[in-house]
């Protein structure tokens, strides 16, 4: 049996216990995505982000994510800042106001100067639960006191730390949470894995590192992203996914891994119904305990998010 028949007959063995355990364990009672961009390009001024010619350049709001994530039985969200500027992160928030679904935002604000001012203003909203700092900001020497100082203050309101980058900046986020060990930190995207069946040499490692330390949680999301293809044609197969989500379960454990889809920017892998399938089937089959920690309780635990009436 040649290499390939051999991957394609394990895939499909595995897929078929997969399959078999999520008979067997019902679906989560709530589900919380912690990972969604709201933005329009038409509002005066437009947006920074996404540039013009994107698929994604068009105007996303709740009302359009619900239409794809509710017949899953998605309903609730925690959005995070798909902008670098200050007053961004209060139209968010105008935005949460008036949409009960979102439940808590994740905005940005630069480590500096006027940082400490900047997050007084918005922690007094309770929709505001952190922020979302670039792995460039860890990496870099320059900036490490305003960093170390940024998230002491993070822990004082009370307010978590999402981060996103690399692998290479995993030690560097293991090195903050222990020196801030009162901060929850949210790993973005797995840690930028790389494709499940071609993993990048470091992830597996600085994986380890980052999960020793216990204020730390990964968020699950970007899982499609991850996979080299043309747009919206990532595998629906549960089983592909396997060397990414095997070992995040191994290292991270049922109680710090969190739902997110990252949409819309995940439609550049497969649309949310393959989403949510994939890591619907992976943690059912981890239990019913492991499915509801996974789609909410955790992600009440890192983010504090609020109850919207």
């Amino acid at each position: 049996m040649n290499r390939r028949r051999f991957l394609q007959t394990t895939a499909a063995a595995t897929s078929a216990l997969l399959h078999e355990s999520v008979q067997a364990a019902p679906p989560a009672t709530r589900i919380i995505d912690t990972h969604t961009h709201f933005y329009d390009p038409a509002r005066p001024g437009g947006v920074p982000w996404p540039g013009k010619g994107s698929p994604l350049y068009r105007t996303v709001l709740p009302a359009d994510w619900l239409a794809v994530a509710a017949p899953h039985g998605v309903k609730e969200t925690v959005v995070v800042e798909a902008s670098p500027l200050v007053e961004d992160n209060q139209w968010i928030l105008d935005l949460a106001a008036k949409e009960k679904s979102i439940v808590g935002f994740v905005g940005h604000l630069d480590p500096g100067a006027e940082f400490a001012g900047h997050l007084e203003r918005f922690a007094a909203n309770p929709i505001f639960r952190g922020l979302r700092w670039s792995s460039a900001f860890l990496q870099d020497a320059a900036k490490q006191d305003a960093v170390l100082a940024g998230a002491k203050l993070l822990a004082k309101h009370g307010l978590e730390l999402d981060l996103n980058g690399a692998p290479a900046y995993l030690p560097h986020a293991a090195k903050l949470a222990a020196d801030v060990p009162d901060l929850r930190v949210l790993i973005n995207h797995l840690g930028a894995s790389g494709d499940p069946q071609s993993l990048r040499p470091e992830w597996k490692e600085n994986i380890r590192v980052v999960a020793k330390q216990p204020n730390v949680f990964m968020k699950v999301s970007a899982l499609v992203e991850q996979v080299k293809c043309d747009y919206g044609k990532a595998p629906s197969d549960t089983a592909y996914y396997l060397p990414i989500l095997d070992h995040l379960w191994e290292t991270f454990g049922p109680d710090r891994l969190i739902y997110g889809s990252d949409w819309p920017v995940s439609d550049k892998g497969a649309p949310y119904a393959v989403v949510f399938k994939i890591v619907d089937e992976f943690f059912r089959s981890k239990g019913s305990e492991a499915c509801e920690k996974y789609f909410w309780k955790n992600s009440l635990a890192a983010y504090r998010w609020v109850e919207r009436k």
